[in-house]
């Protein structure tokens, strides 16, 4: 659910800094300080709780909520269109499909979940068309045409090369169900496919670029055939055709759904979302599981664009098609002890004369979040905003452009560790001439601090004559005290996109580095209480990771107190305290982000001394 909040705007006058000698502006410098201060802690705090409260954040809250009997809660119907969902014929519920009243997009997920069949047994109970291409196995259930069983098969689960393909998708009646179905909803009770219909195929697997036709009769005059197509990646087609032998027009609207059973394990991170989501008219929606549980059913009205459920790398996303007025819906309800949540969608209304067809096309993205990918995809087939089902946060301006480029780099050198070094080098060339000026300011200010211990040991008791004649100093050396803190404020907004990058996109999933870095989107993997792996022994056993601190936090945190001592110490000395602390507090809060940005921070802040000590060299500053 969308978000708003009121912002005020105030005019602000700016001040000049050497207008006059009242001492006011030493005291706005002083502010500046505790200001960036007041910002670096109030970071460390708020990433800390974040990540502490991933760690320590209670399960879901599972709090029976009523349904209304015979489909999900709450679907009031709207006069002429589809009415309340209700349950597809399924063993101990209402048989027969949609209602004879109007019905609408089925529920998927209504009957109950008995215990004890594995994924194996549950797949064997049903006829299916076998899913054969170089990036997806598994396959179609001829019981309902759905897409229930996919595994990824160019991703494992760990680093192992023997480790478990990932399941992504799976059928009905297992706990964790995971699928997708499409159809047609009747405006006048005609008897059309439901989530118990058994299809006939022309084919019995389904291979990249090869067609397949599922066929089903009503017995009625009403001819029912689904296209399935499959492209060389994680995009199906499924095109939907009515052939109408009756006597009488029929009415059918087409719908699409995603359904998920239970609410899965996410990173529960601040900077990331998993849940529901889609894009609207261009807008994107994202809902937590929770949201929609609170909320029970959001709907969304469109033309074209996207619905679909995220995990961190992996997206199942409905697209239908894009010049149709679609009315989209989040729905949640409890079955048991059990969540289920669904997206669907419904297109126009298609009637269809007696000896006429009618025809719906529809896609089904079901993989990983590729941004190559998704991009070729928005390109191709013209959906709206497609990238978006990665979350690149509130700096996508910056973070998009900055994995492109780390692409670019990683092309040629074949290490993203490399890429991400040289795109440091990249960066530092880019912001050059600024960060001279501010290292210039900065040696200034260090050539002035025996000028300032005199002026503070001199008018010590006189805190007003004191900033007065700091103020004359300043003004007559030509330094500004704030001008050394550009770089940070440089520095934050590249740190969180290159954060991003690495957090979110599934390129830099199990990426190498070299020696004992094997993923660079996961924590420094040495320990200090190991002696970084001389001890065989896991101290994670017994100590608790945010204190396990690996060889490249640790290299951060020294090469962060070596840039730090070679900047002016603040005259505050509670202040000066307070900065000697940081670059330990980093050090500790670093060691449990992805070790790519670590690596990243040290060689900034490395290249950063060596650009600042050559400066101050040259100033006279020893």
């Amino acid at each position: 659910m969308a978000i708003t909040s009121d912002v005020r705007t105030h005019d602000i006058k700016p001040k000049n800094a050497f207008k006059n000698n009242t001492g006011g502006e030493t005291e706005l410098m002083v502010d500046n300080r505790n200001m960036i201060l007041a910002i670096v802690l109030s970071v460390v705090i708020l990433l800390g709780f974040n990540y502490w409260t991933a760690k320590n954040a209670p399960p879901p809250d599972l709090a029976q909520q009523t349904t209304q009997e015979g489909g999900e809660p709450g679907a009031p119907s709207a006069p002429g269109a589809p009415g309340i969902p209700t349950a597809p014929g399924v063993p101990g519920t209402t048989s027969g499909g949609v209602s004879a009243l109007g019905g609408g997009i089925p529920s998927a997920g209504v009957e109950q979940v008995k215990k004890g069949p594995t994924r194996d047994d549950v797949i064997a109970q049903t006829q299916r068309l076998r899913i054969d291409s170089p990036r997806l196995t598994g396959s179609i259930s001829l019981t309902g045409a759905r897409i229930d069983d996919l595994t990824l098969a160019t991703y494992r689960e760990t680093l192992d090369p023997e480790s478990d393909q990932i399941v992504f998708l799976q059928p009905r009646g297992l706990p964790q169900s995971y699928f997708a179905e499409f159809g047609w909803v009747p405006e006048n009770g005609s008897t059309v496919p439901n989530g118990e219909t058994v299809w006939s195929a022309d084919k019995t697997v389904l291979e990249p670029g090869v067609p397949v036709n599922l066929t089903w009769d009503n017995g009625q005059g009403l001819k029912f055939t689904r296209t399935y197509t499959l492209d060389d990646d994680f995009m199906f087609t499924v095109n939907q055709r009515v052939d109408n032998n009756g006597a009488e027009p029929v009415t059918l609207y087409p719908f699409g759904l995603v359904s998920r059973w239970q609410t899965p394990e996410t990173t529960r991170f601040f900077i990331l979302h998993e849940g529901l989501l889609g894009v609207f008219d261009e807008t994107l929606e994202e809902i937590d599981y929770d949201d929609l549980q609170d909320a029970g059913k959001i709907e969304k009205e469109s033309t074209g664009g996207w619905i679909g459920i995220t995990d961190k790398y992996w997206l199942a996303a409905l697209v239908p098609n894009q010049k149709s007025q679609i009315k989209s819906r989040f729905t949640h309800h409890r079955e048991g002890e059990s969540d289920r949540y669904q997206v669907d969608y419904l297109g126009t209304a298609l009637t269809i004369a007696p000896g006429d067809s009618a025809t719906a096309e529809n896609h089904l993205f079901a993989g990983a979040k590729e941004v190559n990918m998704l991009d070729a995809y928005e390109e191709k087939l013209g959906i709206a905003r497609f990238d978006l089902a990665i979350d690149f946060g509130w700096f996508y301006f910056l973070t998009k452009p900055i994995f492109y480029l780390l692409i670019y780099i990683n092309n040629y050198v074949g290490n993203f560790g490399v890429a991400i070094l040289l795109l440091t080098v990249v960066i530092k060339i880019l912001f050059f001439p600024l960060a001279n000026k501010s290292y210039r300011a900065m040696s200034k200010m260090k050539l002035l601090q025996p000028e300032m211990t005199k002026l503070r040991e001199r008018f010590g008791d006189d805190r007003q004559r004191m900033n007065q004649e700091m103020m004359a100093l300043y003004k007559r050396e030509k330094a500004n005290p704030a001008s050394g803190c550009l770089p940070m404020f440089i520095q934050i907004p590249v740190f969180f996109s290159l954060y991003k990058v690495l957090f979110v996109t599934i390129e830099m999933r199990q990426a190498p580095f070299f020696g004992w870095i094997h993923d660079l989107s996961v924590p420094d993997p040495t320990s200090i209480f190991n002696l970084f792996g001389l001890i065989p022994w896991d101290p994670l056993t017994i100590i608790p990771a945010s204190i396990s601190i690996g060889v490249w936090p640790i290299i951060m945190g020294i090469s962060m107190f070596l840039q730090q001592k070679l900047n002016p110490q603040p005259a505050d000395p509670v202040q000066a305290k307070v900065f000697m602390f940081l670059p330990l507090i980093f050090t500790f809060l670093l060691a449990q982000f992805p070790a790519g940005l670590v690596i990243y921070w040290a060689w900034n802040n490395t290249l950063s001394i060596g650009q600042q000590w050559v400066i101050m060299k040259k100033a006279g500053v020893r």
